[in-house]
Parts: C-alpha cells; structure tokens; sequence
C-alpha cells in the first residue's frame, strides 16, 4: 500500500516575495508564526513586517540567512531566524525569494529516538537525517559543511527548502519513494550547495530508518563527493564522442563545426573556429606567424540558439592584432587562458567595441584560445569561452581542449589536402576533356561531365572523333579510381584512343591495343614484382553517314540505349568484352543500322548506379528520360542528370554523351570500278570531272582530276582487284576514295632528279588537306580530302 504525501504545509513558515519586495504568498506556518491571515500581506511590502525603524538592505547572492525582529499581528515583536533563496527569473515565473522558518525543530533528541541514534556526528561522510514527514531531524559535522548552516538553524526543515534547487526537489522526491517503499537507493546529481563555491558531483545513498519493529520511521542519506571520477569520466566520454563524430566527412567546414559542436555545452558555452585562408597560388602556410594575423571564421556554436555572443560570421575574415586571444596564442604557438575579471582581456575588449559590449552583454569571464595544428603546420585556432559555467577554465580542460583540437586538427589538414587534391585532379580531368565537340556531317553531339561529389575526381572521360571518309568515332571510358592519378591514367588513355582512331583501326582491334596499354602502365605503377592496379572500362564506336551503320565494341562498359525516330528507347545488345588491363581475352564487334535521326546515348556506370537503387532502376529511369527527347540534346543531358542524379551530387563521376546520327544523301556519293589497264584512267578522270559539274564543282576539277589520276594509277600499278573509286561531296569537303584487295600500304618518299616515278602521292600530298590509309576486311583504302575553300588549299 502507498504512503499518502506526508508533508505539514504548516510546519514550515515560508514566504514568496517578489523582486519589488512585495509579498506574492504567505502559507498556513507564516499565518501561525505572526497572526497575519494571507489576505492581509499579500500584495503589500514585506518591509511592513519589520519591527521598529529598521530600514532593509537587499541581500546579496542567492541564499541569505538571518536573525531579523519581526512584528506580529497583536503588536509585540519577535526575534526569529529566517532562510532566504534568490530564484531567477525564467519563463514559468519571474525572479523572487524564497523565505522559509522551521516551526516544528522535531524536539529534544531522546536516546530511544532511532532517527538520533542514526547520525554518526563524527563520521567523515556527510550524513543526514529525516523523519516520515521528511523534514531533518540531525546533520553530522560533514553534512552541514556541505550546507554550509548549523544544525540548529535547519532542523525541522525539508530538503527544499534548505537547498531551494531544482536538484533538491529531485533528491526529495528520491527520498519518498525510499520511505515509501523501504528499500535503499542511490542517486546521482551534479550540483552547487550552499558551502560550496562550485559544483561538484555527489553520490547521495539514500537508506530507509527502522525502529525496533522494523517499522520505516525515516530516511537517512550519505553524500558522496565523487568530482573528480566524475569529470574524468566526461572527458573521456568527449573525447570519445570527438573520435566519433569529428572527421565525418572530407569537408573543411563540416569538420570545423563538428569540433565546435562536440565541445557545447560539454567544455564550453562559446566555441569559436577560424582558419589562415591557403595561399591563393597554391603551396603551405607559413611555418611561423606574427601579428597581426588574418583569420577566416569557419564555424561557431553556442549554448544560446543563434549564437548572439558571436561578433563574426561564418565566411568573414577578420585581421587580429597583438592584444587579441587569437593572435597571441597562434604567435606562441601553445594555449592561453585568460580571464575577464582578472582584467586579462580589457586590452582586446577596448579595441573592438562590439565585442567588448557582447562580452559584457552575457557575461563571459574566461577564455581559452588553442591554436590548431597538425603535421608541423599551423592551420587556425579554436576559442573556447565560459559565461553561463561560472568556473574558470582549470589545467585539466586545457588539456582536454588541446586533445580533441589535435583530433580535429588532423581531420581538418586532411580535409584541406583532399579539397586541394581535388581541385587539382579536377582542373587535370577537365583539361584532358574536349572543351568543345567537333561539328561533323555525320552527327550532333551534346555532353556533361560531374565529378563525384564526395568521392574525389575519378578517371571518366568522352570524346568525338572525326575520321576519313566522313565518319566519325565516339568513345566513353572510366578508369578504375579516383585522384589526380586516375586523372592523369584517364589522360593517357584518351591520348592513345586518338591515336588509334587516327589509323582506322577497327572498334575491336583499338580495344585490343588499348588493353595492351592498361597492361603496360599497371606494370610501371607497381613495384618489385607486383602489378599495380590499373583498370579501365570502354565503349568504342565508329558511324559511317554513308552507310548508316555504327561498328560497337566494348570493354567491360555499360552497352548504349538507342533511341529510333518514332521508337521507345532501348539498350543495344553488345558482346560485354573484358575490363581493359586482364591481357588475352578477345573483343568482339557488333554492326546496326541507325536511321538518320537515331538518338545514341553512351555513358559511365556512374549514372545508372546508386546506393540507394539498383541498376535496373537506373536504366529504367534513364529510358523515361531520354524517351522524353524533343529535339534539343543540351535540354535531354540535363534533364537525364536531373532525373537520376540526386540533388546532393553523384557518388561517382558521371560521363554522358548524346549523339544525334545525320545521313549523307546518296547524291552526294558517286563510286566506279576501276578495270586493270592503265590506258583507261583517262575516262576514269572525265567521269570523274563530270560527276564534279553535276556538283557544281567545277572549282576544285583541275586539283580533284590530278588526285583521282595519282591515286587510280598507283592502285592499278600496285594494289590488286577489285579497284574502285568512290567521290563523297560533304559542304566544305571533297573526298577522294580508292579501295583495292591489297593489304599492303604505300607509303610516301622523295623521288631523286632522275627518277621517272614516286612523285605520286607526294603530289597528293601537296595538293590535299589531308590523307591517309584505312585498312578493311577487304584489304586498303587511300582516302584524301579537298577543300572546297581557297583559304583552306595549302
């Protein structure tokens, strides 16, 4: 069965008056005490009360206690001993005191009495205790120079009304459940009494008291000071909670606020972050400073929301002289502890006004400036200061501050490399890519490019090439990693892909020697013995307006998604390929038609693939998007990275390329096959020429006749049947074409004076923007391109 509450409400005269000395409550115990009922004082001046012509003086501090005379209602005074608390205003209820008399000291102890027999006066713990009503019976020695009042003066009191905390009304409701229930209890609590200049941590054993019945007649509580296990357990704790949760990410700011985060409220009520801004032109911050010193905020916290003691903003630069915590601390390069009331900081105060009054505002009394350093660099400083803790900062907080600032220190230089590492990889990656793509005949071409947002640049590159005979190469690749290293592998492969483009070789044959070269730099990276670990993935295609066909291979890459004029979009099934750098494993090429106005999208795994969904989904969301294609390929790449990129950015880099196919009309190609006798090039050369008329052409006849003799003769002269000859007319280009079975490729070099022949395509040469050999199944086709423009004949 429960105890009904035991408290008298009259054993205890207790009065409230506010702070213009106005009764707002007078109890049943202040009534007996001196007659007055509550109707007469309430809302009048305490000082009423006051016998004789005694004029008050305000009490000082939170808790004042006293013999004062005292008028009672029938006129005679009275000399009675009175307990005051100091409550500050809050948002329940404005400021007032608390006046409080035990009525009811509980009487003379008795040797039976077993709430007597109970205080061990002598022990070293501090001891009290109290009766079933909870109101204190006896204190030993030690209890009461922790309350900091003679036994003789609190007897007959509760514990809230000695102690007047919010931390008392807890122990007071601790101690009931202990009379209720009988069984002992202990409680922890961290709190200033009243003979205490600070706040410690107590241990308070709570145990019920007994007679010889075993009846509960009280509760009996030993306080316990355990401080120093206690902040030692704190600090552990925050240093633990540092560890955890400074660093999180690669992100300067971020972890600037972590640290500044982690030690509010726990170290400090303010935390101030500012860093040195890296040189603009790259390179390390000085090794030493000297004042003044220019300092960027980063970040700030507060135990007050918006942290109205801050003077700087976050992102703001300030310049702080000699006299400045900052300054000072990064000049000696160790902490400095300073305090407000010893008059440690007027020098600072007084030359920033702001500050001084913001400091003055909210009662900052101490601070701790540690500068921030790791790896022998000095990066910042962190200030930590104290206004709603009243105790200073003690040696064993400045070592705290330094341990979790050398934590974040580290994690802010790292944060610092990995950005300047980034931006370098970045600037490397984008000067590798094509600033512009190449206008060609054969197609339009849109593309983006977004580094991994927290992942570092990787190696994802794209890039259109244009080839002879009017077709044109697009290739999409990924090197396996992230950095400047993958950038730089990325740059050397792009090379290589162009390299190759620019001999004709065929999809699959390229990837083939680009696996050879994947092979060869994991070689070169590794070390005695062992190969590194470069990898890419590739997708390799080569259009022919002409034909419109599109010749497809690729290494280990996602396959491409068509979209047909008039269809849904859908990916094109491709041989898979192996990753380029395993060595030995073919490749395989795959033929398609696209009709002219085919959609190509080709793209790095980065853009189908997430954490947060599967590649299904990607592709899925991929297709809605470009199923979506008017007819601007600027809007389609944006609106496909809108729809599967979050808003946070990409887990890895994101390469995408569009290409829109055109065709070449077929009056805009003539062919002929070329028979074995030399006597009839002449025919040859007039069919051709005419062709040129029908053009109208007839500008570039004479340079195109010269070219279509060289190239006819020498393939009849060495090369092998069939011949044919094939003229493509593009807007600004004419092409000349010869195509044998022979697979042996000419090649040019000076005739001497006296030499009847090879001045053939040296004269080619001469006469053409460009030529060259493409090999194909069938054997070799020398190609040359005319301009059509006089500025651009050599």
């Amino acid at each position: 069965m429960s105890r009904v509450y035991p408290f008298d409400d009259a054993a205890t005269a207790r009065a409230v008056i506010d702070e213009n000395g106005t009764l707002a409550e007078w109890n049943e115990g202040a009534r007996q005490l001196l007659g007055h009922p509550a109707e007469e004082v309430v809302g009048r001046p305490a000082a009423l009360l006051l016998a004789g012509d005694v004029t008050p003086r305000a009490p000082v501090g939170a808790r004042w206690d006293g013999t004062l005379e005292l008028r009672h209602r029938d006129g005679r005074a009275i000399r009675v001993w009175l307990l005051a608390h100091h409550s500050t205003a809050h948002e329940e209820r404005p400021g007032h005191w608390l006046v409080v008399c035990p009525l009811d000291g509980g009487g003379p102890p008795t040797p039976e009495d077993p709430l007597t027999t109970a205080a061990l006066t002598q022990s070293p713990c501090a001891i009290a205790v109290y009766d079933e009503q909870l109101r204190l019976r006896r204190v030993n020695d030690a209890m009461a120079e922790v309350i900091g009042l003679p036994e003789e003066r609190i007897q007959g009191l509760r514990i809230t009304e000695i102690g007047g905390k919010p931390e008392s009304a807890d122990l007071e409701r601790n101690m009931l459940q202990v009379l209720a229930s009988g069984r002992p209890l202990d409680v922890q609590t961290y709190m200033r009494t009243g003979g205490e200049d600070r706040a410690h941590a107590w241990l308070a054993r709570m145990a019920p008291v007994t007679d010889v019945t075993g009846r509960v007649r009280g509760v009996s509580l030993a306080a316990h000071d355990f401080t120093e296990n206690y902040l030692s357990r704190e600090r552990l704790q925050l240093v633990n909670a540092a560890s955890v949760r400074i660093g999180s990410t690669l992100d300067v700011t971020r972890t600037a606020q972590e640290l500044a985060d982690v030690c509010v409220p726990a170290l400090a009520d303010l935390v101030t972050v500012d860093l040195l801004d890296p040189p603009e032109h790259g390179g390390d911050l000085p090794a030493r400073l000297s004042a003044p010193v220019t300092l960027r905020r980063i970040a700030h916290q507060s135990v007050l929301p918006g942290v109205p003691e801050a003077v700087l903003k976050p992102g703001h630069t300030e310049v702080y002289p000699a006299s400045s915590p900052q300054a000072d601390s990064l000049t000696a390069g160790h902490t400095i502890v300073a305090s407000v009331t010893a008059g440690e900081l007027d020098q600072w105060l007084s030359w920033n006004k702001l500050r001084g009054e913001r400091a003055r505002e909210f009662g900052v009394h101490s601070s701790m400036s540690v500068p921030i350093q790791a790896r022998g660099t000095t990066l910042g400083v962190a200030v930590f200061r104290r206004h709603r803790r009243l105790d200073p900062f003690s040696p064993d907080d400045v070592l705290l501050a330094e341990e979790i600032t050398a934590r974040a220190a580290v994690c802010i230089d790292n944060a610092r490399r990995y950005s300047r590492e980034r931006e370098t990889a970045l600037a490397l990656q984008r000067s590798l890519l094509p600033r512009t793509l190449p206008r060609t005949a054969a197609l339009q071409a849109a593309s983006r490019y977004l580094p991994a947002a927290r992942a570092g640049v990787g190696g994802d590159w794209f890039d259109v090439i244009p080839l002879s005979g009017l077709r044109v190469a697009m290739v999409v690749g990924d090197v396996v990693g992230h950095g400047v290293q993958a950038s730089a592998t990325m740059g050397r492969l792009r090379t290589a892909v162009r390299t190759l483009a620019d001999i004709d070789l065929a999809p699959d044959e390229l990837l083939t020697h680009l696996d050879d070269l994947v092979l060869r730099l994991s070689a070169e990276q590794g070390g005695e013995g062992s190969p590194g670990e470069v990898g890419a993935t590739c997708l390799y295609a080569v259009y022919d307006p002409v034909s419109r066909r599109c010749t497809l291979a690729r290494a280990g890459h996602p396959p491409p998604v068509l979209l047909r004029p008039g269809h849904r979009p859908q990916r094109l099934d491709l041989p898979a390929g192996p990753p380029l750098g395993l060595g030995g494993l073919p490749f395989e090429s795959a033929e398609v038609t696209l009709p002219e106005g085919t959609v190509l999208a080709m793209f790095t795994d980065g853009l189908i693939t997430s954490r947060h969904r599967d590649p299904d989904t990607g592709r899925r969301l991929l297709h809605e998007a470009l199923a979506a294609y008017s007819d601007s390929l600027d809007e389609t790449c944006d609106r496909i990275l809108h729809a599967l990129l979050p808003s946070g950015g990409a887990a890895d880099d994101v390469a995408l390329l569009l290409a829109r196919t055109q065709g070449l009309p077929p009056t805009r190609v003539a062919s002929w096959d070329i028979p074995a006798d030399p006597a009839l090039v002449a025919p040859i050369r007039k069919q051709a020429v005419a062709q040129l008329d029908v053009w109208n052409l007839s500008m570039a006849a004479f340079t195109a006749e010269l070219v279509v003799s060289e190239l006819v003769t020498n393939a009849i002269r060495y090369g092998a049947h069939p011949i044919r000859l094939r003229l493509i007319h593009d807007t600004t280009t004419l092409i000349c074409e010869v195509s044998d079975s022979s697979h042996t490729a000419p090649h040019l070099r000076r005739a001497k004076t006296w030499d009847e022949g090879g001045r053939g395509l040296l004269l080619v040469a001469q006469l053409t923007q460009r030529w060259g050999t493409r090999h194909t199944a069938e054997g070799k086709t020398i190609w040359a391109e005319l301009s059509l423009f006089e500025d651009d004949v050599p």
